[in-house]
C-alpha cells in the first residue's frame, strides 16, 4: 500500500533549493545532484568514480547507502513543518544488486508510510540502462522541537 503522496513539487520545492543545501556536506563532497522533484518522488545522482570507489574499483555499498540516507532524508524533512518538528534516521537497510564501475547511478525515493511520529521510504538506486543496482529502506523518525 502506497503512502499519501507528500506533493513535493506542487509545494514549491525544487532541485535549486535541495542542491543548495548540499554545499559544504558529505552531499558535494560525493558528488551528489539532485536531478528530479516530482509529485511523489525525489531522484539523484551519484558518479561511480574515486570519490565512490571501493578497493576492487566497484561502486562502494558504503556511497548507495549515502545516496539513499541523503534522498530519505531530504524526502521526510520536506514533509513535516520544519518550525515545529525535524526527522532522523533510525535504520537504513540495503540490498546490492548489480556492480558498477563507472559513469553515474541514479536514486530515486519515494515514501512507504508518512507517519506522525516515523516514516518509512524506498529508495532504488538504477545505472544508466536501468537495471538495479541497490535498493534501500529507510526508517525516519520524527521529532518535535522543543
Amino acid at each position: 500500500m502506497a503512502a499519501k503522496s507528500p506533493s513535493f513539487a506542487s509545494n514549491g520545492v525544487t532541485t535549486e533549493i535541495l542542491n543548495q543545501l548540499s554545499k559544504n556536506n558529505m552531499v558535494e563532497h560525493l558528488g551528489i545532484v539532485f536531478t528530479e522533484v516530482g509529485e511523489d518522488h525525489i531522484s539523484a545522482t551519484l558518479p561511480v568514480d574515486n570519490r565512490t570507489h571501493q578497493p576492487y574499483g566497484l561502486l562502494h555499498g558504503g556511497a548507495s547507502v549515502t545516496l539513499a540516507e541523503t534522498l530519505g532524508s531530504v524526502a521526510a524533512s520536506l514533509c513535516v513543518d520544519q518550525n515545529k518538528q525535524f526527522c532522523v534516521g533510525l535504520e537504513i537497510n540495503a540490498n546490492h544488486i548489480k556492480s558498477a564501475r563507472d559513469g553515474f547511478v541514479t536514486g530515486t525515493t519515494r515514501p512507504i508510510h508518512i507517519g506522525k511520529k516515523t516514516q518509512v521510504w524506498e529508495i532504488k538506486i538504477v545505472n544508466p540502462q536501468n537495471e538495479l543496482v541497490s535498493i534501500s529502506r529507510i526508517t525516519m523518525a520524527v521529532i518535535d522541537k522543543k
